[in-house]
C-alpha cells in the first residue's frame, strides 16, 4: 500500500515521470550494462536491447505500477506482476539483483531529471519500486518453491528436431540428468539457453506445444526476430544438450466446464495447442471453439496436430482464417465479429501483440469479461497497461 505521505507525489509527479521514464530507461540499461556487463551473458536478450522492447517493457511496467497504486489504493496489480514474476522466474531472477537494479535506476533517474528531482520526489518514487519490487520477491520465492527442483537450468536432450510448418521446427526433448522434474500444466512455458557463434549465451520463452506433464516439446519459428531461434534451427541437432529451465507461466486452463475458445495468431499457437491437446487427452466435453489465423496454409506449425484433436473432441469446432485464400478458411484477419462466440466462453489469446489488443477488445464488446480473457505475451510484455 502507498503511504499517504507519498501518494500526492506520485500522483503530481506522475505525469513528469511517466513522459521521461522512456528516455530514463535506456541509461539506466546503459549504466547496468556498464557496471554488470555479465547481465548480459544469459539473462538479459541482447537482441530486445537493440530494437528497444526491453526499455519499453521496463518502462511501461513501472509506470502502469505506479498508476495502479495511484487510481486503486489499497490494492495491487496482480495480474501484470503475476506475468512478470513468472516471467522472471523462468530466467533465475534473485532477489540481491533487484538492489542492484534500484540503485542504477535511480541513478539514472536523477541524471535525468536532475533539474526538477526533489528529496521527497525521489523518496516517493523509491517507494514506488521497492513495493512493486518486494511483490515480485514474494511472488517469485512462492514460484521458485512449487518446484521440483531447486536449479534455475537443468540439461536436457534433443530426442526429436521435426519439421512444423514452413520455417518452423517442434524439438522434443528428455533430460539429461537425474534433476527431479517439475510436471508441467498445458499452456506453460520454458526459457531455453544457448551460445551464440560469437561465445554469450541468450535466453528465450517458448510455449510447451505438445502434451505437458514430464515431457518437453517445443515448437519455434526460425525469423522471430531473436537471436536463440536461428541458432536453435541452423546448429542444435538430435542428441545435442540444451539448458532449459523449469515450466512456468500462469496462462492455464481453468477448471469447470464452461465453453473454451481458443485464439491464437501464427506461432502463438503453441500454448493453445498445448491447452487443446490435453483438453482432448481428457475426453473433455467442454465446448471447445478453436481460431486460428495464418499467412499461409502452409505456415501454420501445429496444423496436424490441433486439427487432429479438434477431430478427437468431437464437438470441437475449428475456425481458420488466412490472408493468402485456400478452400475452408476464411480470407484475411481474424475478427470476432464473424464468430458465434458461446455465453459464458473463458478465452485464450496469444500471437502478436496488435492481434491480441484487437481480439480481446472485440471479445470485451462482445460481452466476454475481462476477468475471463487470458492471455500470454511472448518477449518483454509491453502490454502492461493493458
Amino acid at each position: 500500500m502507498l503511504s499517504d505521505k507519498s501518494r500526492p507525489v506520485i500522483e503530481a509527479t506522475l505525469p513528469l515521470v511517466g513522459s521521461r521514464i522512456g528516455q530514463i530507461t535506456p541509461k539506466f540499461y546503459s549504466r547496468l550494462f556498464a557496471a554488470h556487463p555479465e547481465l548480459l551473458d544469459g539473462l538479459f536478450s541482447r537482441s530486445n536491447q537493440r530494437n528497444g522492447t526491453q526499455q519499453q517493457a521496463l518502462a511501461g511496467s513501472i509506470a502502469a505500477f505506479a498508476t495502479h497504486l495511484v487510481n486503486n489504493p489499497g490494492t495491487l496489480p496482480e495480474a501484470v506482476l503475476s506475468r512478470i514474476a513468472h516471467r522472471h522466474a523462468s530466467l533465475g531472477i534473485t532477489e540481491s539483483q533487484y538492489q542492484v537494479v534500484y540503485e542504477h535506476l535511480f541513478a539514472a533517474i536523477a541524471e535525468d531529471l536532475a533539474e526538477v528531482i526533489t528529496p521527497g520526489i525521489a523518496e516517493a518514487w523509491t517507494e514506488v519500486y521497492w513495493l512493486m519490487a518486494d511483490a515480485l520477491i514474494k511472488l517469485e520465492k512462492g514460484l521458485y518453491a512449487a518446484q521440483a527442483n531447486d536449479r534455475t537450468w537443468a540439461p536436457w536432450r534433443v530426442a526429436a528436431k521435426t519439421p512444423a510448418g514452413a520455417g518452423s521446427v517442434t524439438f522434443t526433448l528428455e533430460p539429461a540428468d537425474e534433476t527431479p522434474v517439475t510436471e508441467a500444466i498445458p499452456g506453460q512455458y520454458i526459457s531455453v539457453k544457448v551460445q551464440l557463434p560469437d561465445g554469450l549465451r541468450q535466453v528465450r520463452q517458448y510455449s510447451l506445444s505438445g502434451e505437458a506433464g514430464t515431457s518437453r516439446t517445443f515448437t519455434t519459428k526460425r525469423d522471430d526476430g531473436g537471436e536463440v531461434s536461428p541458432v536453435l534451427h541452423d546448429t542444435v541437432q538430435r542428441g545435442d544438450i540444451l539448458e532449459i529451465s523449469n515450466p512456468y507461466g500462469e496462462i492455464t486452463l481453468k477448471g469447470g466446464g464452461g465453453p473454451v475458445v481458443l485464439a491464437s495468431a501464427g506461432i502463438g499457437c503453441t500454448p493453445t495447442a498445448s491447452i487443446l491437446r490435453s483438453l482432448a487427452e481428457s475426453g473433455s466435453d467442454r465446448q471447445v471453439l478453436v481460431l486460428h489465423a495464418e499467412s499461409t496454409l502452409e505456415s501454420w506449425a501445429l496444423r496436424s496436430q490441433m486439427t487432429a484433436d479438434v477431430e478427437r473432441l468431437g464437438g470441437a469446432e475449428l475456425q481458420l482464417w488466412l490472408e493468402t485464400p485456400a478452400d475452408g478458411a476464411k480470407e484475411g484477419f481474424m475478427s470476432l465479429r464473424e464468430v458465434d462466440l458461446p455465453a459464458d466462453a473463458s478465452l485464450y489469446l496469444c500471437g502478436p501483440l496488435p492481434f491480441m489488443k484487437n481480439i480481446r477488445n472485440e471479445a470485451i464488446n462482445a460481452g466476454i469479461p475481462a476477468t475471463r480473457i487470458h492471455y500470454e505475451v511472448f518477449g518483454p510484455d509491453i502490454w502492461q497497461a493493458s
